[in-house]
């Protein structure tokens, strides 16, 4: 007999950990390698119900993760408490994105379709990707894999679209500085990552 729930449940694309041997022992981003990663998920990432993957390590879930900015600014948003995970709730981020779907195809169509159904924008930006994010100290980082891309809207008007469940505008660092204790994980990741390249510059 079909299991029609299985069936039905939600399958993201995941890669085998054992294909990415340079993440274990390291925590944050990292530029170097990037290539070699974007290489093996798209040879190696397969579709994987969702329930097994949020529990497997041994596979992580290929998240792209944007960071729009307009010039200086990061477009700024804090998860209110209509969300579904209440573990998000006022948390802010500065992170657009979403687990691959199979349907997505690749990383490039995941992050089209997230934009799509996250974001009303008069124009679709051209983002590149930056670095690879690893996160293996929490339970939730163990299983997933962030591929951190930036975008620069360039002055055009964006706004989110399920305004029960985010709020969202162009905010300066300072202002994500404030706000920098109740950043989500790997937005905290990321702004201290492109903080410190461009200190260096």
């Amino acid at each position: 007999m079909t299991d029609t729930a299985a069936v039905a449940e939600e399958q993201v694309l995941v890669v085998p950990r054992a294909a990415l041997p340079e993440l274990d022992g390291w925590h944050g981003i990292r530029a170097d390698g990037l290539e070699r990663v974007l290489a093996v998920v798209a040879a190696d990432a397969r579709p994987h119900l969702r329930s097994l993957a949020e529990r497997d390590p041994s596979h992580k879930q290929v998240i792209p993760y944007l960071v729009l900015r307009d010039g200086p600014r990061y477009f700024l948003m804090q998860r209110t408490k209509a969300g579904g995970d209440a573990r998000l709730h006022d948390r802010w981020s500065i992170g657009i994105g979403g687990h691959l779907d199979a349907a997505d195809g690749d990383i490039d169509g995941g992050l089209r379709r997230e934009w799509a159904e996250e974001l009303i924008a008069d124009v679709v930006p051209a983002w590149r990707p930056i670095g690879v994010l690893n996160d293996d100290t929490t339970e939730v980082g163990a299983v997933h894999l962030g591929i951190v891309y930036v975008a620069d809207i360039g002055g055009a008007s964006v706004g989110v679209r399920e305004t029960d469940k985010l709020i969202g505008r162009f905010a300066g660092i300072d202002d994500v500085r404030a706000v920098y204790d109740r950043l989500e994980t790997w937005s905290a990741l990321v702004f201290d990552y492109l903080q410190a390249a461009e200190a260096a510059r």
